[in-house]
């Protein structure tokens, strides 16, 4: 990382909410801007004291207490995982102290390239899933296309280390989740993507229409296209109550034949009937379904919203259909571990919410579906009426299940249930249930990994619960 110093900084009392990654890259720029910082964190656990003495030098750290504002703070830089009715935030508030994410401290150090004159623009990608699997189509896209680029953001790149990277990007691809978009007031990309919206998070934003509100941010001050998803009309109302740069253009995708201004699909071919000479009469071939990978609905309109965001850049077509034949998805998601006696086990174990599952089952038919863990609140009802029709059977695992049982009991009364792993965690659970669900498959059919739930009751995180049922699948 470049070795900054910004006069704005030079002396200023700021506080760093949280000893996340995000924290500690945030605490670290900070001090070499020349700030006064202090860390703050209301964990007081051996980990976090590990993690305090990876600061190094010239950063005060304060844990056990994430509440109380230090006196003569100046400025608060937050973690995305904080609410905002933290009482820091509302001590700081109290106290005329602005309270910026990561996001908004790298979208203000951004620096000119030699080339321009002007920073890297941001190519920004939100909504409620299908997010990194875009933004990493995204950069695939511009690398195809010659840009010294990277996926940044909420993808695992701090995008404050890309913006202060030795050797500046060209064009930056930025994952955003609504909690770093609610703490960037001064972000204004490129161009930007709502993928889809549906409940989330809401204990963290307190209602649909906050979180709404916040993924809507992703659309302000936009200079040439706010895409939106044609079979999503919540993300249409974002775009047309943003405030953009005049010039700027709505961009619909989806899977049916485009209209003018729109990316679509005609006869298994992706079509951009937006940034084309007359495009009321025009479109052009911008790569095939094929060339997805996988190429379930979801991901083509994954695929047609990172093609936009990159056409709007001015990318060739030909590099949009290269950049997604190279692509390949990360782990978990929506991938196909082995066929076993005509059976497909597919792992989307990062289908961790009941939007995602709906698009994952869609994709199959018919499905011996594994599902269960922490509903974070949702309910499944409709996520069941809408997959009934192509459920074979269904194996339940985890501490909500229950809520998927009646779900199933009231739309899906005729699909055989069971409920397996009761107590069980780990390899153990993985083991009975990935078992249950290959006797209950016929020839043909396919099991499918998409909990519709977060996994932290049983597994450490979506991924380990991914691989251990690769490994169960494996061991038929």
């Amino acid at each position: 990382m470049t070795d900054v110093r910004n006069p704005d900084f030079k002396g200023l009392p700021v506080v760093v909410a949280g000893l996340g990654i995000s924290g500690i890259s945030a605490a670290r720029v900070l001090r070499d801007l020349g700030a006064e910082v202090t860390v703050v964190d209301g964990g007081d656990g051996a980990g976090l004291r590990e993690r305090a003495g990876q600061l190094g030098e010239g950063i005060a750290v304060r844990l056990g207490d994430g509440a109380t504002l230090p006196e003569g703070t100046r400025l608060v830089v937050t973690s995305p995982g904080w609410p905002p009715n933290s009482p820091l935030f509302l001590a700081a508030e109290a106290a005329g102290v602005e309270v910026w994410g990561d996001v908004e401290l790298a979208w203000r150090l951004r620096k000119p390239l030699p080339e321009t004159g002007e920073p890297a623009p941001w190519l920004a990608v939100t909504g409620t899933n299908g997010k990194t699997t875009t933004v990493q189509m995204l950069a695939s896209i511009l690398t195809a296309a010659g840009k010294r680029t990277a996926a940044v953001g909420n993808v695992g790149v701090s995008v404050l280390d890309a913006v202060l990277a030795e050797e500046p990007y060209e064009v930056l691809a930025v994952e955003l989740s609504s909690y770093q978009l609610h703490w960037a007031p001064s972000l204004r990309p490129h161009s930007a993507v709502v993928l889809n919206l549906a409940p989330d998070h809401l204990d963290w934003h307190g209602s649909m229409e906050a979180y709404a509100a916040d993924k809507g941010r992703i659309y302000q001050g936009n200079r040439v296209a706010c895409v939106y998803n044609l079979a999503d009309p919540a993300t249409r109302a974002l775009v047309e109550e943003a405030d953009v740069e005049e010039g700027c253009r709505a961009v619909g995708f989806g899977l049916g034949s485009p209209g003018p201004s729109d990316f679509g699909v005609v006869d298994g071919l992706l079509v951009d009937r937006a940034f084309v000479p007359e495009r009321h009469k025009n479109a052009a071939e911008i790569g095939a379904v094929s060339d997805v990978h996988p190429p379930a609905p979801h991901n083509v309109t994954n695929a047609l919203a990172a093609a936009a965001l990159a056409r709007a850049y001015g990318v060739e077509t030909s590099a949009v259909r290269d950049g997604l034949r190279a692509f390949r998805p990360d782990a978990h998601r929506i991938a196909e571990v082995a066929v076993v006696g005509g059976v497909a086990y597919v792992d989307d174990s990062k289908a961790t919410n009941t939007h995602a599952a709906a698009a994952s089952l869609a994709a199959y038919e018919p499905v011996v579906w594994i599902a269960g863990g922490l509903a974070k609140g949702a309910t499944f009802d409709e996520l069941v009426r809408g997959a009934a029709g192509r459920l074979r059977a269904v194996v339940l695992m985890g501490e909500d299940r229950a809520l998927i049982a009646e779900a199933l009991a009231r739309h899906a009364p005729d699909v055989p249930v069971i409920e397996a792993a009761a107590g069980e965690t780990g390899a153990v659970a993985m083991t009975e249930v990935v078992r249950a669900a290959a006797g209950l498959a016929r020839e043909g059919d396919t099991v499918l990994l998409a909990p519709a739930c977060a996994s932290m009751d049983m597994f450490t995180n979506y991924g380990e619960r991914g691989d251990l049922f690769a490994e169960a699948v494996r061991a038929l």
